[in-house]
């Protein structure tokens, strides 16, 4: 989705408070209250709150409010350990009719606050809703969060009859009525609580406000995955990030069932199934056994408290990954479950049945079951694509393997599969490939085919690596089966030996061409490629600041025994 600027409509009178909340970040802070500032004649007021910085932020934010009057800035003495404490100090000091918030790391694009505020008037709702772009920086790359809910203007008079509004949990990117947050004693959860805007969502939705929803940018997220210091959302290495998140879910949960909205209390569950359960399973390879015990453990017992239309509701792989945890005292399968976590979901083999013939996770856990893979369309079944690109200095190879499904591809025949190659950080697509389908070996067939059909088809086309030229690229698949049936899907690493081995190709443009096919996190095939002696330098570097990220606590130790 091409996120859209907002436009600028005729200048509102000033009826705006943004309440922008910092801590320690003083090379961030005064360029998102300048974004605030610059909103124009609709701001009335900003509110800088300073979380008792250490680091000078104060200091910049007082000399910016020498020469803004409408800056106000407000310095806690202690330090609160989160963002909901700051965040209630500047509704408190707000004077506004209408409040926004701001992160200190990140910005209010142009027109933003004019796109809220006019929905917000022009439909008298106590709330208006925008699209939040999450920028990847230094690259630029943007991707839009929830952009289904923001896809056309819309006024929704009672939140209980969309309940996907649950889905969308930050506080930012919305404009709240003043008066609407102090009536209904709508407040953050106070002190050190990550996920606080999970409460804080569910507190606002359970006052049943008239929502306007406007199809424009209005919050850049800036992720900077790089950083000293992660923010909540990406530190996700140690188990009590889990933890916190899961406290955050469950007592947002409880404020929707205590208000009586049950439709939407069981869809902040769904929410968790389909996003939170199936980002963390992704990961779980790259942690600890520590780590991984401790998370399983504390995930049983959070979905012990769900009920079965719950999970109905749930879009199958969160539901399978789910099942799994539930069916097992201890991890396991956890490179499967990395699979089925991905976007889209992908069932590596084997491919196991029940007694009855009902297909189920594996031989070991039957009663985890998959009968869902007989009927679902073909367009929408986890299936499954190896992918083994070899990188040579004269012609580049790439092999994939489609693999049986109980029956259901050899059901819509496998024809063709497009390939390409597109650039992480702008979208482009640097190649498109196209190959044909043919049977790669017999005897594997589970479903209705005859027991002697094709276990698998292999598809195989060269790959001219050099003109792809630097960059990071995700492989993405368009299968085209014999029914008419297209999937759109990615493919599975194969992690073979020599496989995923870095090699110099040479390119006309740039001598020599680092090419490094890796897996990502959720298990794909992805490639990097980078000129000369530069991209060995560059990849050397990721791979440092991947092992820093991975391994918090040691890097701590080492720090401290060098000092």
């Amino acid at each position: 989705m091409q996120a859209r600027t907002p436009h600028r409509p005729r200048p509102h009178p000033a009826q705006v408070c943004v309440v922008v909340i910092g801590y320690d970040d003083a090379g961030h802070v005064t360029d998102a209250v300048r974004s605030a500032l610059a909103q124009g004649p609709a701001v009335r007021e900003v509110v800088a709150v300073d979380d008792c910085s250490t680091d000078g932020s104060a200091g910049l934010l007082e000399n910016l409010a020498r020469d803004e009057p409408r800056l106000k800035v407000v310095r806690r003495t202690v330090n609160s350990g989160g963002c909901g404490s700051p965040r209630n100090d500047g509704v408190d000091a707000a004077t506004a009719p209408y409040v926004m918030f701001l992160d200190s790391d990140d910005v209010l694009p142009p027109g933003a606050v004019d796109a809220l505020l006019g929905a917000a008037v022009r439909h008298g709702t106590e709330v208006a809703g925008g699209l939040c772009v999450r920028r990847e920086l230094p690259s630029g790359r943007e991707v839009p969060w929830q952009p289904e809910l923001y896809a056309r203007a819309a006024l929704v008079a009672d939140p209980s009859r969309r309940p996907r509004l649950v889905h969308d949990t930050l506080c930012v990117s919305k404009l709240y009525r003043t008066d609407f947050l102090r009536a209904h004693g709508i407040r953050f959860p106070e002190g050190h609580f990550p996920y606080e805007d999970f409460v804080f969502t569910a507190r606002v939705l359970a006052a049943r406000p008239r929502i306007a929803l406007v199809p424009d940018t209005v919050y850049v997220w800036h992720v900077r995955r790089g950083a000293g210091r992660l923010s909540i959302s990406l530190d996700r290495s140690g188990v009590d990030n889990w933890r916190a998140r899961l406290t955050a879910h469950a007592q947002a949960y409880d404020v929707l069932l205590a208000a009586g909205e049950k439709r939407t209390a069981r869809a902040s569950r769904v929410r968790f199934l389909d996003h939170a359960l199936r980002m963390y399973a992704r990961e779980l390879e790259l942690r600890g056994a520590r780590y991984r015990r401790e998370w399983w453990d504390l995930t049983r017992a959070h979905l012990a408290a769900f009920d079965a239309a719950d999970f109905a509701l749930a879009p199958a792989p969160g539901r399978v990954v789910a099942q799994v945890v539930l069916a097992s005292e201890k991890p396991r399968d956890l490179a499967r479950l990395k699979e089925v976590a991905a976007r889209p979901a992908r069932l590596l083999p084997p491919y196991a049945r029940a007694v009855d013939g009902t297909p189920v996770w594996s031989a070991d856990l039957p009663r985890v079951t998959l009968e869902h893979l007989l009927v679902r369309p073909v367009r929408l079944l986890p299936v499954a694509v190896d992918a083994h690109l070899r990188p040579r200095v004269r012609g580049s190879l790439l092999r994939l393997r489609l693999h049986e499904l109980y029956g259901r591809m050899a059901d819509a025949g496998p024809a063709s599969v497009d390939a390409e190659f597109v650039n992480r950080r702008d979208g482009t697509t640097g190649a498109t490939l196209t190959a044909s389908f043919r049977p790669d070996g017999t005897g594997a067939s589970t479903g209705s085919a005859a027991a002697s059909g094709p276990a698998s088809w292999t598809a195989e086309t060269p790959v001219d690596l050099p003109a792809l030229g630097p960059g990071t690229w995700d492989l993405r698949l368009c299968l085209r089966f014999r029914d008419g049936t297209v999937r759109e899907t990615t493919a599975h690493a194969s992690a073979g030996p020599g496989l995923l081995r870095r090699t110099a190709v040479p390119s006309a443009r740039h001598g020599i061409l680092l090419v490094q096919p890796y897996a990502t996190h959720a298990g794909s095939l992805a490639l990097r490629t980078a000129p000369g002696l530069r991209g060995a330098a560059a990849a050397l570097d990721r791979r440092l600041r991947r092992l820093r990220l991975r391994l918090p606590g040691r890097t701590a130790l080492l720090r401290r025994l060098r000092h």
